[in-house]
């Protein structure tokens, strides 16, 4: 059997990934004023994810996070202090006052934690409104929703409450194209450790089973490292090295290759394909996710509006030539639409000490 590495194609990937759909919080109303126009003549940097992640280290709580705004297309930081703002200018993104500190926020997400965990809720920072938006899916009824209808009331503005239909979940399922046991997952980003070579998937499809096969039943490989709940993200270890070396990923027919990986920007434009919906594009809506499945909890996941059926767990999340996340899961299908979940791909990248290629 020969070993190739991960292309993602069309309809009928043999080896590819996926999403889900996702509220548009970007899209959010925000009652702050902005220190420049929101119409403000910035160029939003190339590096959108890199830049926003650069200047959330560097300010720390003086910003509440960042997005892409949809209609002028500029990287928007908020701040909350003038010599932050002056830092967002001269990295060449736009400056946004807002009132709640990255602080704050932090402990109106912990005072969810604390009060909101129940299966089938989800919460995450809206940039641009400025507040948490917690997300209940529709088992959440009856003694449950009370609580947490409660918990949000406690937090005043700083909570925003939506529902979706459907059940949060994660997107295994019986079929093709990577098996283990009685799960069928995609596979997402091929990596290496000098000689080695790995490929990601999602840690809810590792725990599921140990050795991986392919359509035609043949041994692709073993798991090598997993985390579920808490992350979302496996490695598996090929039995052999692939023939071809060079990563990548197919759209539609045209390679297209993945050089590293990428932070995700709220409002960015992503793109996924999955072994069971194939190639779907949306944006970033959310990053920090909290999503408590019936399996457990899991954070840092980051939201989109791509869609994604059950299948497509642990295939790639892509903007351009870098690679952004796994599929974790979530509620809807791409009918009638629902909430995506992805597990960021810088984690599993720097746990494992494996790399992009």
């Amino acid at each position: 059997m020969k070993i190739r590495p991960n292309r993602v194609r069309g309809a009928a990937a043999a080896t590819a990934a996926a999403g889900l759909v996702a509220t548009a919080l970007a899209a959010a109303p925000a009652a702050n004023a902005t220190l420049d126009a929101p119409g403000g003549r910035a160029t939003a940097p190339a590096d959108t994810g890199g830049v926003a992640a650069k200047l959330a280290q560097r300010l720390g709580d003086r910003s509440a996070g960042a997005y892409v705004d949809q209609a002028t297309r500029n990287l928007v930081v908020t701040v909350t202090d003038a010599r932050a703002a002056q830092a967002v200018r001269a990295a060449g993104a736009v400056p946004k006052s807002v009132t709640r500190s990255g602080a704050d926020l932090k402990k109106v997400m912990a005072a969810l934690k604390r009060d909101a965990t129940v299966p089938g809720t989800a919460w995450a920072v809206d940039p641009a409104a400025n507040q948490v938006v917690l997300t209940m899916d529709s088992t959440v009824k009856g003694a449950r929703l009370t609580k947490v209808r409660g918990a949000a009331t406690k937090q005043g503005a700083a909570v925003r409450t939506t529902r979706v239909a459907g059940k949060f979940r994660t997107f295994t399922a019986g079929g093709d194209p990577i098996y283990t046991g009685s799960a069928r997952c995609s596979l997402g980003f091929n990596v290496k450790k000098g000689s080695e070579y790995y490929f990601l998937t999602a840690g809810h499809c590792t725990e599921a089973g140990s050795t991986w096969t392919d359509e035609s039943g043949g041994t692709l490989g073993g798991n090598a490292g997993s985390s579920f709940p808490g992350n979302d993200y496996g490695l598996v270890k090929y039995t052999a090295a692939p023939e071809d070396t060079q990563g990548g990923v197919t759209v539609n027919g045209q390679f297209q290759d993945i050089t590293g990986a990428a932070e995700a920007t709220v409002g960015e434009t992503v793109t996924r394909s999955g072994s069971t919906t194939g190639v779907h594009d949306g944006q970033v809506t959310a990053l920090d996710q909290t999503v408590n499945y019936q399996e457990g909890s899991v954070s840092g996941l980051i939201q989109t509006t791509v869609c994604a059926e059950p299948g497509d767990s642990g295939g790639p999340l892509f903007a351009g030539a870098g690679a952004v996340g796994l599929t974790s899961g979530g509620s809807g299908d791409c009918s009638s639409g629902g909430v995506t979940f992805f597990q960021p791909v810088t984690e599993p990248l720097s746990e494992f000490g494996v790399e992009i290629y």
